[in-house]
């Protein structure tokens, strides 16, 4: 009995062992993540995101002679750091091999040390599920797809491939004609070019989108790095001041009974003179749109922006110009990004339309001549990069001085072998103090980027007239008369002058020539028209004094008051020139129209060489033969 008591407690024992190893074991199996899980939550964006700012931190901040490392592997390393430190700060300014360099950095990093592979590499960004892509997904592998054939015209070609900058009636329920890139054409567009993406396509793709949230700025990183006229962001939508009133913005919501975009989803493209609204991205968030106008203008440490300070205008270490806003100097954080087609900044690639030699001609006759010229035009009629082109016909015996609200000519780039140096205003050296001390810096020519201020157009006028052989200058005014008017009244407003007449008389004895750009509808540039200034000089006619040998008192006094008139006329309200357009832009080709005035012909004439004037006098005979020109 007493054996089968035993037997009995010996089963138990075991059974509660084995109860107790298969609770310990469940117990176990419980704690430790499944390894899907594990995957799922490294291999996402924000995990590889953060292990590549950890490591890249502890590589540039690591101390070296703590790793007991011999001198030939320790100096490699220090020479590897100082590099990559280079790289990281310069990448932020604009700079496109520094960009690349930390790019490469980071790829190499995440495929010798992160266990990447074909499978798991989908979890970062859903490859091969395109219903779960993104439309910033689509996007930024369409963006790519063309790159790697198109290089840095990969969107000019994605565009227009698929005529995306055509005219659409989308916005405002559709009744309201808009230039806008939707998320539906993207999703087409992607359908139709995206087959299979190979795993280095995949890692390239994942590691700009790693690069752009942690060094970059954002979607737009790439797309600034694109030969595009610009680009814009914080500009529509509705503002986050609007949003925080919450009672105010439900009832809005309620109102318009359809999503409302919001400022951080606004980015707007500046293509072949179209401001085109790419609808299809979105910065997410509105500390995300914060975050790149924090950065996207600190070249060269212009200073903060803050809320005294509300705006900051720059330039990127590629030459583009940046000017950034914030609040409360603007109802949102924007910024707007300039870029400048310096490679092609020629007359030739320029101007294109039918008969464009006549213009072309002409301005270079006009800089050789030594002609004081405006180029005038709205924003983005493309001003400055006709000023660019128009430098190439100066004496190159002639020493150029520019000067700029933000270095943005960059003439130095397109001529190194010239004598150019390039002012710009600073927060403590205004733009007549650089003008100032121009003039004594040896300049033949002065080059004003922009004429937007009354001191500045003061100045320019005074230049003109002592301080350079001729000037070249950019003004946004709309008509020849305007620009008269606005750099007369600025000589009044800064005190230069105090009476009408003599300071438009200075203003048009110092102006010879205005080229005057326009952007039509569809963002198409040309030169509307080239206007010379023709001075009215009444000072060599006398008088009316008939009233002298009237017969009787009446007639005397009838011709007296017609020479009192006369008087008050010149001293008031004469016109003391007159605009006469030598070439006008029409029904699509350029014409000529007046001839030049003989005294701007003989002047051109002695700043030429002999070769380049009989050129010129040839080139007028065909052009306007109704004129008569003495060899």
């Amino acid at each position: 009995m007493s054996f089968f008591w035993i037997n009995i407690l010996l089963i138990v024992a075991v059974l509660l062992l084995v109860g107790v190893f298969v609770f310990f074991k469940l117990t176990e199996k419980k704690d430790l993540p499944d390894k899907k899980v594990t995957d799922e939550r490294k291999f996402t964006l924000d995990a590889l995101t953060e292990y590549v700012k950890r490591t890249l931190h502890e590589m540039t901040n690591s101390n070296l002679y703590d790793l007991g490392l011999s001198a030939e592997e320790f100096r490699r390393r220090k020479n590897k750091r100082a590099e990559l430190k280079k790289a990281l700060k310069g990448c932020t300014s604009g700079d496109i091999n520094d960009k690349n360099y930390v790019k490469f950095f980071i790829f190499d990093l995440l495929l010798k040390t992160y266990g990447l592979n074909d499978t798991n590499i989908n979890l970062v960004i859903p490859f091969e599920d395109r219903q779960r892509l993104t439309a910033q997904d689509k996007f930024e592998i369409l963006l790519y797809h063309f790159k790697k054939k198109h290089g840095y015209d990969a969107l000019s070609a994605l565009i227009q491939k698929y005529d995306l900058d055509r005219r659409k009636q989308v916005i405002e329920d559709g009744n309201t004609p808009s230039y806008i890139i939707t998320t539906q054409e993207i999703d087409l567009i992607f359908k139709k070019e995206i087959r299979r993406l190979l795993f280095e396509d995949k890692l390239n793709i994942i590691v700009q989108r790693i690069y752009q949230t942690y060094k970059g700025f954002s979607v737009i990183d790439e797309i600034r790095d694109m030969n595009i006229d610009g680009i814009s962001g914080g500009v529509s939508g509705l503002p986050a001041s609007f949003i925080q009133q919450t009672g105010e913005f439900e009832m809005y919501t309620k109102q318009m009974q359809k999503p409302i975009p919001k400022s951080h989803d606004s980015i707007w493209l500046f293509y072949k003179g179209k401001s085109i609204h790419l609808q299809c991205i979105t910065f997410g968030s509105e500390l995300e749109l914060k975050r790149v106008c924090q950065n996207i203008y600190k070249y060269n440490n212009p200073g903060q922006l803050s809320e005294s300070n509300g705006f900051k205008v720059n330039e990127m270490k590629d030459g583009s110009r940046v000017v950034v806003v914030r609040p409360n100097f603007s109802e949102s954080w924007a910024f707007f990004v300039r870029k400048f087609d310096v490679p092609n900044a020629s007359l030739e690639q320029l101007i294109r339309q039918p008969g464009a030699e006549l213009p072309i001609t002409l301005i270079q006759y006009l800089v050789k001549g030594c002609r004081i010229t405006a180029v005038t035009g709205a924003q983005g009629s493309g001003k400055t990069t006709l000023l660019m082109a128009m430098v190439r016909y100066i004496n190159a015996a002639f020493n150029v001085r520019v000067q700029e609200m933000a270095f943005e000519l960059h003439l130095r780039k397109i001529y190194p072998e010239r004598n150019i140096l390039s002012f710009r205003e600073t927060d403590t050296i205004s733009g007549q103090a650089g003008l100032d001390v121009q003039k004594k810096t040896d300049g033949t020519v002065n080059i004003l980027g922009e004429v937007a201020t009354d001191p500045v157009a003061a100045w320019m006028i005074q230049m003109s007239q002592v301080a350079s052989l001729f000037t070249l200058f950019t003004h946004h005014a709309k008509t020849f008369r305007d620009l008269v008017f606005s750099l007369r009244n600025s000589l009044l407003k800064t005190g230069m002058f105090n009476n009408e007449t003599i300071a438009e008389q200075q203003v048009i004895s110092v102006i010879n020539f205005d080229i005057h750009l326009k952007r039509d509808f569809d963002g198409k540039r040309y030169i509307e028209r080239i206007t010379e200034c023709v001075p009215l000089d009444y000072q060599h006619l006398p008088y009316p004094e008939d009233y002298k040998t009237a017969d009787s008192l009446e007639a005397k006094l009838d011709r007296f008051m017609s020479t009192a008139t006369e008087y008050f006329k010149r001293t008031t309200d004469r016109q003391w020139f007159e605009s006469r357009n030598i070439i006008e832009f029409r029904n699509g080709q350029y014409v000529a129209v007046h001839p030049i005035s003989d005294s701007n012909l003989a002047e051109m004439c002695e700043h030429m060489s002999e070769e380049d004037a009989e050129l010129f006098r040839d080139f007028l005979r065909e052009h306007w033969r109704e004129t008569e020109l003495e060899s």
